[in-house]
């Protein structure tokens, strides 16, 4: 079957659900550190944890691994937790992994951490290591979860390792973290030439509140597709960014290099929550200001978007909303309509991700003072609540309701329709 193909029929889609894998584990003062797994009990609990996920009927699981724990020297390597691991994953219960080689943090011996000139090739390293060893388990890849977030988090705000600022500070993280994509996109395919590159970005539609606002939101818009349009290949010298990147740090030939060393994606990850569109509204006394615009519909704009743009099959590949379990179940059958009316249109959405499986711990986690319990993010098809030490995976309604969905691909995504043919009828719940 052709690669573009994939999963575009109902009874080829795939369900997967993801486990939330921030690996921030560097402290400082006033910045505790955030490993997921560690704060989530998931070191102890994977066996369990995994036979969740298997039990839901899906096929497929989004997981990262732990580059601080498994690298922990350089040129070292310890494989004997995740050996284990993705033996019980793929080997016994047959979850199709779309491994996370990394999610958000480097090992505390990469000085510079994304900013450091040899970040790039380490990371390959890395991920030519964990390839080879799991060649026999493991075929789908996301080289770098949301290239977006982390040039954010790390380059721009200072929040994460290496806390530059500013302009020439996300451009510095950026580019970097764009070249270890490059040169892990070509380690893997080198050491598995059938494996699937997933790249998985935090994208979202930005439109104006007003006529006035227009310029802003199509500007606001551009700085958000900038990450993926790196990642893409699209940024040569007629780009739209192509002089503001040359400004704060960028040279022409570093851009050239990316540009022509972008990988061939096997498919666009999508990532979507209700935060994710964006509208541009005036601010009192001038400027503008961006508010949040939650309907579960706009992942569908989202997924046009991408796809307009780049041209690629596409998996929804993070998606929920907090609240309560009739509020989080509101949001999965609204994605589920927006994924059901993309298909019906000839987007090829091949996949769909409830993300995460269980509780995750917030990231204001890092820099408070309070204790855990004060950070727990309910997004899950199970809820987790520390009591007595214990950290027990609670099943909510939305376990029994994701089973239904998916055991009946039909009824909840519908069927391809070519670009072309004559669309189905689509009923929006």
């Amino acid at each position: 079957m052709m690669r573009s193909s994939w999963g575009t029929s109902a009874s080829e889609f795939r369900w997967a659900v993801g486990i939330e894998s921030t690996f921030v584990p560097q402290t400082r003062r006033g910045h505790r550190g955030l490993d997921e797994y560690e704060l989530m009990d998931h070191y102890r609990l994977w066996r369990g944890d995994l036979d969740l996920a298997a039990d839901l009927g899906i096929s497929t699981i989004r997981y990262g691994v732990p580059w601080y724990r498994v690298n922990p020297r350089p040129g070292a390597f310890d494989w004997a937790w995740t050996d284990e691991v993705f033996e019980h994953m793929a080997g016994r219960r047959g979850l199709t992994p779309i491994v996370d080689l990394m999610h958000y943090g480097t090992p505390s011996w990469l000085a510079g951490h994304f900013a450091d000139p040899s970040y790039p090739e380490r990371v390959a390293e890395y991920a030519a290591r964990f390839a080879e060893r799991y060649g026999s388990l493991v075929h789908w890849y996301t080289p770098l979860n949301e290239p977006a977030v982390t040039a954010a988090y790390c380059g721009r705000d200072g929040r994460w390792p290496p806390y530059l600022r500013g302009p020439e500070g996300y451009v510095t993280v950026l580019l970097s973290l764009v070249e270890g994509v490059v040169r892990t996109a070509r380690a893997l395919r080198a050491a598995d030439p059938s494996a699937v590159l997933v790249h998985v970005e935090d994208i979202g539609v930005v439109r104006p509140g007003s006529p006035s606002m227009a310029a802003a939101a199509e500007e606001a818009q551009l700085d958000r597709l900038l990450p993926m349009d790196l990642a893409c290949g699209k940024v040569d010298p007629s780009h739209a960014r192509h002089a503001w990147l040359l400004e704060h740090g960028a040279s022409a030939a570093r851009l050239e290099a990316i540009a022509a060393g972008a990988p061939d994606w096997d498919i666009l990850g999508v990532n979507s929550y209700p935060w994710s569109n964006r509208t541009i509204v005036a601010r009192r006394g001038g400027g503008a200001r961006s508010v949040g615009d939650p309907s579960p519909g706009g992942l569908g704009d989202a997924l046009r978007l991408v796809h307009g743009r780049y041209g690629r099959p596409l998996f929804v590949t993070e998606t929920s909303s907090a609240g309560t379990p009739s509020e989080r179940y509101r949001w999965m059958r609204g994605t589920l309509s927006a994924v059901t009316a993309c298909r019906a249109e000839g987007v090829p959405v091949v996949g769909y991700t409830w993300f995460p499986l269980f509780t995750m711990i917030e990231w204001t986690y890092r820099w408070s003072r309070r204790r855990l319990d004060d950070h727990l993010l309910h997004l899950g098809l199970y809820d987790v609540r520390p009591e007595g030490g214990r950290m027990d995976r609670e099943p909510t309604p939305l376990v029994e309701a994701y089973r239904r969905h998916v055991a009946d691909p039909a009824g909840s995504i519908g069927e391809w329709a070519p670009p072309g043919a004559a669309a189905p009828a689509v009923l929006v719940a």
